[in-house]
């Protein structure tokens, strides 16, 4: 995780703007190339303070590098792409790595060696760091690159109807813009290791000869990635312990939601507010059972997979994905038990019910409903290894010290005839104080704080999307900014699902939160929610957006979040003077100068 640390040095001709701008790109870049900003730097002062002029830092010749853009909302496509740039350094290419949003797309009609790596989004949309270059690369203005040479490594989750879709679609395009494919399409489920590693070989090799022809010299010594201060990772999480675990709605919600605190001490894991923090989940025990009735399997079995021998029910419980219907299981289903019907519903023309199904059925539904007879080491090769989950980190360490705030949605409700849970919130509603989770960080440069605190900040968080702006709202008490704090929030009933009402109440008592508007969507005959609150105070809104403001969403990103973008352009439409068209290439701007950030789910 690249933490961009500004010194405390007097800058006279540095105003917040500059500074701001300046941490922006420099969040982008390894830690290779921040030292290598930093030394080029240092030899332009010296050159500068000799009378001389400072120089533009050599960009290298587009014939004789290898360039790697990624677009990532969750964190996974910046992984792989800075393992790719890591390995293609060792093998002494010369590489730039750049988020996609700081990739100059002028220099794309120059470009001759590009890998790509992004994700799909919701139903089929860009990341956030990734859309102008999209649209830049779908639109007209794209440029004819008959000299590029490029392979693209598409990153998604087949729970979703339009799998890897926007990684299909660049790849597409920049081979009908004329330009020539190092590597096949990836296409990277949640197991994306089993597909990127390949993947990365592949590309690779294929760059490494063509950069051979085109005479890039090698280097002798590749730069290396300065390693975090912290040994704990995704791949070696860190035992939290729980410290609180608490229901924050009253006991006649229809939801479960829980504020959980965990301790950090000792392990050297350090978050800013906008981060998350990843948890290794388990299924429940129940669902197990079900499975393997279902199943008429036993789970004391031994079953070998991947070299690995251990019980059916360990392998169900520990290791499978088990509570998230994706394609590859709903496919091996209907040929396992010769079902036309299920196989029907993978049809292109049938995506509509398709999406149903993904939404409102999970894997045991169908097991029960469309029996076949498996065996276990089939079964495994066909479910997908239990993933971790992310939740939006709910605190900031200048108010909590070595701990982290989480606010789960507890996912346990009756459908089809049965209980349906999910993995990581059930085993954190049951987890009692003193236990040990298995965290890590996951960084997310695009969801920041305005490096100047004068600025006043929107925030926009329904339901458990308000969790972040716990953590927006501490940041900013504790470290004094001046800026003005506007939120709104979301939920069924005032009564008993106003989470944090005390809290915000009491920041709106202490000047911490300048305002708070609300919509509780069943407390009254016509439903109200917070895009309907932003219509209202549009003209409000709009004056804090040209002001300077800077945006935040953050929760659902299939429904809330599209209707609070349709909502925000009507806004700019009513009050700016502008037409829907230049209101949402205002928006795309923000999004560009990360005024405007998302962290939808």
């Amino acid at each position: 995780m690249n933490t961009v640390v500004v010194p405390n040095l007097p800058a006279p001709s540095l105003d917040a703007d500059k500074l701001a701008r300046l941490t922006w790109e420099l969040e982008s870049l390894t830690a290779a190339q921040l030292y290598w900003i930093a030394a080029w730097s240092a030899a332009q002062a010296e050159q500068v303070q000799r009378g001389g002029v400072a120089t533009p830092a050599p960009a290298g010749q587009p014939a004789s590098r290898l360039t790697i853009v990624y677009g990532s909302q969750t964190g996974n496509a910046k992984r792989i792409a800075e393992q790719l740039a890591s390995r293609g350094e060792a093998a002494g290419l010369p590489v730039r790595l750049l988020r996609a949003d700081a990739y100059p797309q002028r220099e794309l009609a120059q470009e001759r060696h590009l890998l790509l790596v992004i994700s799909t989004q919701g139903d089929g949309e860009p990341p956030d760091d990734a859309r102008g270059l999209f649209e830049f690369i779908s639109g007209k203005r794209a440029p004819k690159l008959p000299a590029l040479q490029f392979a693209v490594l598409g990153l998604g989750d087949s729970s979703y109807p339009q799998f890897c879709t926007i990684g299909r679609q660049l790849d597409a395009r920049l081979a009908e813009l004329g330009g020539s494919r190092l590597a096949s399409f990836g296409e990277a489920d949640v197991e994306i290791e089993a597909v990127a590693a390949p993947w990365v070989e592949q590309a690779l090799e294929q760059a490494r000869e063509r950069l051979r022809q085109a005479g890039a010299p090698a280097r002798a010594t590749p730069l290396h990635v300065v390693p975090s201060r912290s040994a704990w990772s995704r791949e070696q999480p860190f035992a939290a312990t729980v410290l609180a675990n608490q229901r924050i709605v009253a006991r006649d919600s229809a939801r479960d939601v829980r504020h959980v605190e965990l301790s950090l001490e000792g392990s050297g894991l350090h978050y800013q507010p906008g981060d998350a923090l990843g948890v290794w989940p388990h299924n429940p025990s129940a669902l197990v059972e079900q499975w393997l009735e279902a199943l008429q399997l036993d789970g004391a079995q031994p079953v070998t997979h991947q070299q690995r021998a251990l019980p059916l029910r360990q392998w169900l419980g520990r290791e499978r994905e088990i509570t998230r219907l994706h394609r590859g299981f709903i496919s091996a289903l209907a040929t396992a038990g010769g079902h036309d019907e299920l196989a029907r519903l993978l049809q292109p023309e049938q995506s509509a019910q398709f999406a149903a199904v993904l939404a409102d059925e999970q894997p045991i539904d169908l097991l029960r409903r469309y029996p076949a007879t498996w065996q276990p080491e089939t079964l495994l090769a066909t479910l997908r290894p239990l993933a971790p989950r992310l939740y939006s980190i709910a605190s900031s360490t200048k108010a909590v010290g070595e701990e982290v705030h989480l606010t789960v949605a507890v996912v346990d409700y009756q459908a089809h005839g049965s209980t349906h849970w999910g993995a990581a919130s059930s085993l954190l509603a049951a987890t009692d104080e003193d236990s040990k989770l298995p965290v890590f960080i996951e960084s997310n440069e695009r969801f920041r704080l305005p490096a100047d605190g004068s600025r006043d900040i929107i925030m926009i968080g329904p339901g458990t999307g308000v969790a972040p702006f716990r953590a927006f709202l501490q940041e900013r008490r504790e470290s004094g900014a001046t800026g003005r704090n506007w939120l709104f929030f979301g939920n069924r009933h005032f009564a008993s699902d106003f989470l944090y009402q005390v809290e915000w109440q009491q920041a709106l008592q202490d000047g911490s939160l300048h305002r708070l508007d609300l919509a509780f969507s069943r407390d009254a005959e016509h439903k109200t929610y917070v895009q309907d609150r932003l219509h209202e105070h549009g003209a409000e809104l709009h004056a804090w957006l040209k002001n300077g403001a800077h945006l935040y969403v953050c929760g659902d990103a299939k429904h809330m979040a599209r209707d609070v973008h349709a909502a925000l352009v009507d806004v700019i439409v009513a009050h700016g003077n502008q037409s829907p068209d230049e209101a949402n290439a205002w928006l795309g701007e923000l999004l560009q100068q990360g005024r405007y950030a998302r962290d939808v789910y």
